[in-house]
C-alpha cells in the first residue's frame, strides 16, 4: 500500500530530524552537534587539538547556534521535532540558503577531513546516516579535477537535503 504525501513528507522530516538527534533522546541539543564532531574526528583519527579538529568543533558549534536560534521556540536549548518542522522547515522551506549559511562552517571544516565523495560517504556513515543513502548521497556530489568534492555545491545540496518540503515523495 503506497503512502499518502503527506505521509511521506512526515517520514522524511522525522528522518532529517533523526540525522540531528545524535543521541536519539528525541531532540536536538548542543550535545548532539558535539557528538557529531567528535564522531568525525574519531572516524578520520583527527586530534580535537589539531587545526582540522579546531575548525570541526567551532564549526558544530556554530551550526548548533545557528539551529538553535532558529528553532528553539521555548528557548530551553534544545529543539524538538515539532520546532525543527516549525521553526526551522516551515522558516526556511523557500530559502535552503540561509540554513546553508549556519551550516557553511561546519561543512567547510568537515570537507576539509572528507574531501572526496568516498570520504563524504565514509563520514555520513560516521553520522548514524544509512549506508545506502550515504552512498547515493556522496555519490551525487560534483567534484573538481582534483576529485574532491566541490564546497558550495556539498552547501547547497546539504541544505536542500534537509530544509525542503517534498511533499511528492521524491528524493
Amino acid at each position: 500500500m503506497a503512502m499518502e504525501p503527506e505521509q511521506l513528507y512526515q517520514r522524511r522530516i522525522a528522518s532529517r530530524f533523526a540525522a540531528f538527534d545524535q543521541d536519539g533522546d528525541g531532540t536536538i541539543s548542543r550535545e548532539d552537534f558535539t557528538t557529531a564532531a567528535k564522531r568525525l574526528l574519531t572516524e578520520f583519527d583527527t586530534s580535537f587539538r589539531c587545526d582540522k579538529g579546531q575548525a570541526l568543533v567551532t564549526g558544530a558549534e556554530a551550526f548548533w547556534q545557528g539551529m538553535a536560534g532558529m528553532a528553539d521556540i521555548d528557548g530551553d536549548q534544545r529543539v524538538s521535532q515539532q520546532e525543527f518542522v516549525g521553526g526551522a522547515v516551515k522558516r526556511l522551506h523557500d530559502h535552503p540558503e540561509r540554513f546553508a549559511e549556519i551550516a557553511r562552517p561546519f561543512l567547510h571544516a568537515l570537507l576539509a577531513l572528507a574531501p572526496t565523495p568516498a570520504d563524504v560517504e565514509r563520514a555520513l556513515r560516521a553520522l548514524g546516516i544509512d549506508p545506502e543513502a550515504a552512498a547515493t548521497s556522496a555519490a551525487a556530489l560534483p567534484t573538481g579535477d582534483s576529485g574532491e568534492v566541490e564546497e558550495e555545491a556539498a552547501v547547497t545540496a546539504f541544505a536542500r537535503y534537509f530544509m525542503t518540503e517534498d511533499r511528492t515523495g521524491q528524493e
